[in-house]
């Protein structure tokens, strides 16, 4: 008989795994063999779901809600999601016919890009993804699936890796199709200003003859964590360009509920409800609704007050954090790092380190022989930034999502890997 040989297809065979999965996944299994590491790996709040959300899970289990439901959710739930748009976030227009909901923000993502983007004949003539840089590391391979292209804005610390409105009308051409924005930033730890965001807007604004295909897509995960000098500002509520945005949020990290895989997105209009269609249509023909008892939860978390205070206790836990961490990295030599000002990062550049040989005998050559040199010597485990695009390979992503005792711990081994490099 003839051997089999079956081929996997190319998509696959050329997707680049997630460096940031893969380096918690090695830190998770050396601490499960008895190795003393230290995780600063994982994008995951290590606080607990608050209490009311998960009680509210658990009556609609036993209350019989384990069913199929509507391929994007049931309108209630939608139309919650779609009045706390409205009401926090300021966006007009909004109904539960313009919500999305989808088994986390990846998936919604995902689903996104797939209605946006296609393979386009010519091949020579794809449409363009903008994508400011460093940006979280599943960007890329998501338009790149879809069968966009990526066009990187880089921005650097000395402008708390904003891109500036300059920078933004120079990428812009008809071939434009989505402009990714993600205030606060993974991996930065940064955010954009109100006026940062009305400023690009008006750039946006006056493309529409230039790229009449392009829309924006702001993912807002982590607009609850900020504790900066500004305040969260959507960029979809600016009237101008309303309906020109795709607003992308999700439980997982304000809620402290990344297990439970829920994630939305909103969109105005008369496109967005065809858009939104598009949504369900397609994943009509993949995972259909998300679990049907989690829809109760997701109703929860959005009106309960004493789930509002859970939140806002995590903020200040994570805005404490952050002073702490930047405080111990500051004393680092040869470390420099913007203040955090929103999520749970920082992205410090540790560039001045390359070239030097840690006390094991690693070269340290860039930021993944540095990561692998700290999680092989101190049982520390950084990200290193190769991944995150632009200026990235300069810096680590570390995330404070831990006890202040282990972030002191960690910037001890730190502070000793690097004071004993030569």
């Amino acid at each position: 008989m003839p051997t089999l040989s079956p081929e996997l297809s190319n998509r696959v065979l050329n997707l680049k795994p997630s460096i940031t999965v893969a380096l918690n996944n090695r830190a998770k299994a050396l601490k499960a063999s008895g190795v003393d590491v230290l995780g600063f790996a994982a994008g995951e709040p290590d606080f607990d779901t608050p209490e009311p959300i998960k009680k509210a899970a658990i009556k609609a289990m036993l209350d019989g809600q384990t069913k199929y439901m509507p391929t994007l959710g049931d309108m209630t739930t939608r139309e919650c999601i779609a009045h706390k748009l409205v009401t926090e976030n300021s966006i007009a227009g909004l109904t539960g016919e313009h919500i999305a909901i989808g088994a986390g923000g990846k998936h919604v993502l995902y689903g996104a890009m797939q209605c946006l983007f296609d393979f386009p004949q010519p091949m020579e003539d794809p449409w363009e993804m903008i994508l400011p840089t460093p940006a979280w590391v599943s960007y890329r391979p998501i338009c790149e699936l879809s069968g966009g292209v990526v066009k990187e804005i880089n921005a650097g610390p000395e402008t708390d890796f904003r891109i500036t409105p300059k920078q933004l009308a120079d990428a812009i051409t008809p071939r434009s199709r989505v402009l990714i924005l993600n205030s606060p930033s993974n991996p930065c730890g940064t955010m954009y200003s109100e006026s940062d965001l009305r400023d690009l807007a008006k750039v946006i604004h006056e493309a529409i003859d230039i790229a009449p295909n392009l829309v924006v897509l702001t993912d807002e995960i982590y607009e609850k964590i900020v504790y900066g000098e500004h305040t969260h500002f959507s960029i979809g509520s600016i009237p101008e360009i309303a309906d020109r945005v795709i607003t992308l949020n999700g439980m997982s990290k304000a809620y402290a509920m990344t297990g439970w895989r829920i994630g939305y997105v909103a969109m105005p209009g008369e496109f967005g409800k065809k858009f939104i269609k598009s949504m369900g249509t397609l994943q009509g023909q993949m995972t259909t609704n998300i679990t049907s008892f989690n829809y109760a939860a997701i109703r929860e978390a959005l009106t309960n007050p004493e789930v509002a205070q859970s939140v806002e206790t995590m903020r200040q836990a994570f805005a404490n954090r952050a002073r702490l961490i930047m405080g111990r990295l500051s004393k680092i030599e040869g470390v420099t790092c913007p203040p955090p000002t929103g999520a749970f990062y920082v992205f410090p550049d540790v560039s001045a380190l390359f070239g030097k040989t840690s006390k094991g005998g690693t070269k340290i050559t860039d930021a993944p022989t540095l990561s692998q040199a700290m999680l092989d010597e101190a049982n520390i485990a950084f990200v290193p930034g190769d991944d995150f695009g632009g200026l990235s390979g300069n810096h680590l992503r570390i995330s404070f999502t831990c006890s202040d005792e282990q972030i002191n711990e960690g910037m001890d081994r730190f502070t000793g890997f690097v004071t004993g490099l030569n």
